[in-house]
């Protein structure tokens, strides 16, 4: 037993290394619309969104942690939005930690039966390392592990922070009770290396699909009161690694549950994930909601549940519609993806 713990801690010790070849991705994709896709910029019931998500991966160990918030504006002269986005990670013992600022532009196209929305985003992020905090092969004894306090021969990295700039772009269809996206990251491939031997981050491809399917088809009550079940699925592609998440939602009144299940990297199983999300109505007439979001993903790849004690996530929204905003140009009707989210 000590020696599987020994060596879940020393994975870690290398997570903000072994990590950066795959994004972080969050169980609650829907409570963070524009990580997941920048064409749901201004894509909501309202005039201004804000969303904080927060994800402890592996809480039993306390290493991986990450942290999204936003705000978009809605436009209606131009028939889209503008968001700013902001991210943070904090990943193994070595404080691997990157940071970084977008901002993001939707413009959408349509009417009643459809709206197709564009988007695109553009930042600058940072990535920190403490390399004194690592550990090398000739510090550890094959007997009693690591020996503190030993000299490493190993050479220090040329730089111990990275700035670089970061693109992205999105597009998402919502037709009748179908929604579906694809969303392209890290366009432009920069170079994330510390050592100034050029490392380009991985190109990170996104796609989900979503169907809102009504349980009672003769309700014609208001949007927020009636009955769904919403089916999805969300995949994601870097490099060599993939993983999927498909599930449903159950909605009412203003309540969500959501079962998932989701693969890792390679394909096999990673979790099953359960969510619960509260939106509290302040104003229906105006829109304005507060919405609170958790979930836990409990662990069913061969690290095991007992080792990492699972991942959780909580999350928070808020959205208003400002009085005498000018209403021109914003699609009607039930093709809007806030319906489904």
């Amino acid at each position: 037993m000590m020696k599987r713990r020994f060596l879940l801690l020393f994975s870690l010790l290398f997570a903000g290394i072994a990590a950066n070849a795959q994004d972080h991705i969050y169980s609650q994709f829907f409570n963070a619309p524009i990580y997941l896709n920048p064409a749901l910029t201004g894509q909501f019931d309202g005039d201004l969104r804000v969303n904080m998500i927060y994800r402890n991966q592996w809480s039993a160990v306390g290493k991986l942690n990450y942290l999204n918030a936003s705000i978009d504006y809605n436009l209606p002269q131009f028939g889209g939005g503008v968001g700013l986005m902001l991210n943070r990670s904090n990943e193994g013992t070595a404080y691997f930690v990157q940071n970084s600022a977008a901002l993001t532009y939707a413009y959408s196209v349509g009417g009643e039966g459809y709206v197709l929305s564009f988007g695109l985003q553009a930042g600058v992020a940072n990535r920190q390392i403490d390399f004194s905090k690592l550990i090398f092969a000739d510090q550890i004894d094959p007997t009693s592990g690591y020996i503190p306090g030993s000299a490493t021969s190993a050479e220090a990295p040329a730089f111990n922070s990275k700035y670089y700039f970061d693109s992205g772009a999105g597009i998402n269809l919502v037709a009748g009770n179908f929604m579906g996206g694809a969303t392209l990251q890290h366009l432009n491939r920069p170079d994330q290396s510390f050592t100034g031997t050029p490392s380009n981050l991985a190109m990170r491809a996104a796609l989900h699909l979503s169907y809102k399917l009504g349980l009672d088809p003769y309700d014609n009550g208001d949007e927020a009161d009636r009955s769904y079940v919403i089916p999805s699925v969300v995949m994601y592609k870097q490099a060599d690694a993939s993983t999927m998440s498909f599930g449903a939602e159950y909605k009412r009144r203003g309540v969500s549950a959501g079962l998932w299940y989701r693969t890792d990297g390679q394909g096999s199983p990673n979790a099953v994930v359960v969510s619960l999300v509260f939106d509290l109505f302040l104003h229906k007439d105006t829109g304005e909601k507060f919405r609170l979001g958790v979930s836990h993903d409990a662990s069913i790849s061969k690290m095991g549940y007992s080792n990492t004690s699972g991942t959780s996530e909580g999350s928070v929204s808020y959205q208003t519609s400002f009085p005498g905003r000018d209403s021109f140009n914003k699609f009607e009707g039930t093709s809007r993806c806030y319906t489904f989210y």
